[in-house]
Parts: structure tokens; C-alpha cells; sequence
């Protein structure tokens, strides 16, 4: 009898055991994760930039991940759509909570002129403004909204 977490398996006459990864994974309510991820983003992640005349806060997409995988272990996201209209690439993500009432999604689109004359590509951030408003979904820097206002 396979012990707990474990399921038997048996391949080619040989038995073996396997580690039932969704048994040992302890799901959490989405309210809590969206508790979690809703908590102030601590200083050192904190980035800034001038945009539009000001000086804006934001969280760099990589470190949204970090909380991501924190706070939300398993999440995922895959792009949706990619589309071009007046000059803009414009990106749909969906990213994707497992939490104890199932999977749970958020999507959102990120924008970038195709002819991008600034750092980075394109495609590269209206990708990474989408992750960062789909996680801003859930909670994650939604305050930094309210300071760059």
C-alpha cells in the first residue's frame, strides 16, 4: 500500500512510487493569496521612472514573479492574443492561480509601439506590462496605482 502523498505505479514488472505532487501541495483560499499579494511592496522592489512628464513607481515584471512564486506557488500565465492596431503590439496575458477553490484567472493587455524607439522591444514590454497588470489583478502593487496618480 502506497503511503500517504505517493502513488503506486507500476512500469515494465517494475513497482515503483511516485510523489503525488497535488496531495502534497496545501492550496490556500484565494482571499488569503490575494491578502498576501495585496501587502505594501517592500522598498527594495520598488523601481522607478519618468513617464509622461513624472516620476512614476512600478514593479519590475521579474520581481513581480518572485512574489508570484511566493505568495501563489504553481501560478501560471500564457498569452492569449497578440495583435497590432495603429502602430501598437498590443498583448493579452492570462495568469492563473491554483488556490483551494480551483483555478483562478486573471487577464489583461499590455501595450508598446511597434516602433519602439526606447529600451527594450516591443514585444518584450507590452508582455511584461500585461504580467504586471494581470498580477495588479490579484492585488499585487495595486497601491503603486494610487501613488502615481
Amino acid at each position: 500500500m502506497p503511503a500517504t502523498g505517493t502513488t503506486e505505479i507500476e512500469t515494465s514488472g517494475v513497482r515503483a512510487e511516485i510523489a503525488d505532487e497535488k496531495s502534497n501541495l496545501e492550496l490556500r483560499s484565494i482571499r488569503e493569496i490575494v491578502k498576501d499579494l495585496s501587502k505594501p511592496i517592500a522598498q527594495k522592489h520598488q523601481r522607478k521612472r519618468r513617464q509622461g512628464g513624472k516620476e512614476i513607481t512600478y514593479l519590475a515584471w521579474h520581481d513581480a514573479v518572485k512574489y508570484l512564486d511566493h505568495f501563489a506557488p504553481g501560478w501560471c500565465y500564457e498569452i492569449r492574443s497578440i495583435d497590432s492596431v495603429a502602430g501598437k503590439l498590443i498583448m493579452t496575458v492570462r495568469l492563473t492561480i491554483q488556490c483551494a477553490e480551483g483555478a483562478v484567472y486573471r487577464e489583461a493587455t499590455g501595450q508598446e509601439d511597434e516602433t519602439l524607439d526606447s529600451y527594450g522591444d516591443s514585444s518584450s514590454n507590452a508582455e511584461s506590462m500585461a504580467l504586471r497588470r494581470a498580477s495588479a489583478k490579484f492585488g499585487l502593487g495595486l497601491a503603486l496605482y494610487d501613488q502615481n496618480k
